[in-house]
């Protein structure tokens, strides 16, 4: 029998875990949902035994269903800049504080006073920001770990390791792979800081504990992960330079793959590490929240085939859902531009169809203005993804090949992640 291997996402709404087999075909996945985050004014948080009662809740309606036995390796992705301190043995001492918590203003403009122009780690979203926050308030914190470092953790009964995606807000040099000195100036506490390996690292195996726990075996081998965003490029095997992925969601985002890294701060930009390559991109505003603010999704499903994407509508829109925009252009305020409204409502849709195909096209041209490598194909993911029509006003926009990936979900990026980690523990075994 093949081996298996097991990714989980931890996301926003709940954790997923897919079980994919030695050729990376879906064997089976589960689900189970999480409440929403606390919110009190701009901070956002969310307890980590929630996130840990999912994965268990998670774990055993996917084993239930597969041969325990194949399993070999797993490794965890979770939300971006998500933050919690932990003591020594990795018992949280603080909630988590979310991505998109903005409460740490005062601790983001000391961030901003010592980072350079480039670092990830400005903005009132920084994991730094938390970090500055949380740190002066919890003297026996001995860890600062991210949503999937502490999952990854207490698989492995090993704390204070994270992956090189998950510390790109919270300071990490990516290209030095350190710490920077300029850490000091904010007065950081080292020893929170954790070690730091690529994506697919095996960090350890299973702790005998929880291999009893879950019926599964001791030498199944926990590798280090990622974000969700990076989990989810990687779901769909874009893997040359020039590759790039285009997420279709509420927003617009854009993930490029490149030999080199492309960061500016200006325009809303920024890289992730890729081992020797880079993935660089940006958010906008843009996309299906501004489609929403004229039709519904029925009404949409109903006009698409009254589309004719070969005939553009000349309407020249820039769809945005409410003033402000990130990338590829950063003014927060922005004032989107989608009159005037033409009396057919198959036209005005498509305006705004062809409108956010616009943006993406001045999205990959920022960054090839930036230093990107040229865009050879875009993979796109996401719930506008299956629009037919779009996808063809997007290639006459883009002029590059869309397709559309057989697997896009982030678990499965990090299931990728967990046969590498496997495959580097064989091979050190083998050495």
């Amino acid at each position: 029998m093949s081996s298996l291997v097991i990714g989980i996402d931890i996301g926003t709404s709940g954790v997923r875990a897919v079980a994919l087999d030695e050729a990376g075909a879906l064997v089976h996945e589960a689900h189970a949902a999480l409440p929403a985050p606390e919110r009190a004014g701009p901070r956002v948080t969310q307890s980590p035994a929630l996130w840990w009662a999912a994965l268990e809740h998670t774990l055993d309606r996917l084993l239930a269903a597969v041969d325990a036995g194949r399993v070999v390796a797993l490794a965890v992705d979770g939300t971006s800049g998500t933050l919690l301190l932990t003591d020594g043995q990795g018992e949280p001492l603080t909630e988590g504080w979310m991505y998109n918590d903005a409460s740490c203003t005062v601790e983001a403009a000391r961030v901003a006073a010592c980072a350079p122009a480039d670092s990830s780690a400005r903005g009132a979203g920084s994991a730094l920001a938390r970090l500055l926050h949380l740190q002066a308030g919890q003297p026996r914190a001995r860890h600062a770990l991210h949503q999937a470092d502490w999952i990854a953790g207490r698989l492995a009964g090993r704390f204070g390791v994270a992956d090189e995606n998950n510390v790109l807000k919270l300071g990490y040099d990516l290209l030095r792979r350190r710490w920077p000195d300029w850490l000091d100036a904010l007065g950081v506490r080292r020893e929170l800081l954790p070690e730091v390996v690529a994506p697919g690292t095996p960090i350890g195996q299973l702790a005998p504990a929880w291999a009893r726990r879950f019926g599964l075996g001791e030498q199944v081998v926990v590798a280090a992960g990622t974000t969700d965003g990076v989990a989810a490029f990687l779901a769909t095997g874009a893997a040359e330079i020039g590759d790039a992925v285009t997420s279709l969601g509420s927003t617009l985002v854009v993930k490029l793959l490149s030999d080199r890294p492309i960061c500016d701060p200006r325009f809303g930009v920024y890289s992730h590490r890729l081992g020797e390559l880079w993935l660089a991109g940006g958010a906008s505003n843009s996309g299906g929240a501004a489609l929403l603010r004229f039709f519904s999704r029925e009404q949409m499903e109903r006009l698409t085939p009254q589309l004719d994407p070969d005939r553009p509508t000349g309407l020249g829109y820039y769809p945005l859902p409410a003033p402000g925009e990130r990338f590829p252009v950063n003014d927060p305020e922005l004032a989107g531009r989608m009159e005037p409204r033409p009396r057919e409502d198959a036209r005005f849709f498509q305006g705004l169809l062809e409108g956010i195909a616009a943006v993406e096209k001045q999205a990959f041209d920022r960054l090839g203005e930036l230093g990107a490598p040229a865009l050879r194909r875009v993979y796109s993911v996401g719930g506008g993804a299956g629009n037919r029509a779009w996808s063809r006003i997007r290639e006459r926009a883009l002029g590059v090949p869309l397709q559309v990936p057989p697997q896009q979900q982030a678990a499965v990026g990090a299931a990728r992640l967990a046969r590498q980690g496997w495959r580097l523990a064989l091979a050190a075994e083998a050495a």
